[in-house]
């Protein structure tokens, strides 16, 4: 399976953010499209993101690697990069791996728009 990704922004009360879709698998194939998409964004200049991995089926350590490395990025630039995931098998290698310690994970855009 491939990796489908949508860019979108967003207002809500906390500013404008940058809502990246993903849907497929984010895998050692497909985790550089999602990489090269986060650093346009970022060298755009839009420096609050939202990676939506509802529609994620896989991920593996690369793509937690592109998540990290999107997550310093933005935070040279005192931004932000939020997660929004509901799936209980992708959550559980956010668990596993520590990442809900760095990530701010939500069950919707929404709940992530209201918050920085």
């Amino acid at each position: 399976m491939d990796l489908s990704l949508s860019t979108r922004v967003e207002s809500g009360p906390a500013g404008d953010s940058t809502v990246v879709e993903a849907a497929g698998e984010i895998d050692v194939y497909t985790a550089p499209k999602l990489r090269e998409r986060l650093v346009d964004i970022v060298d755009a200049g839009q420096y609050h993101l939202i990676v939506d991995v509802r529609g994620v089926e896989f991920l593996d350590s690369t793509g937690l690697g592109v998540l990290v490395g999107g997550l310093k990025r933005v935070r040279q630039h005192d931004g932000s990069l939020r997660l929004v995931c509901t799936q209980e098998r992708i959550l559980k290698i956010f668990r596993i791996t520590g990442l809900t310690k760095v990530f701010t994970i939500h069950d919707t855009v929404e709940d992530a728009l209201n918050t920085h």
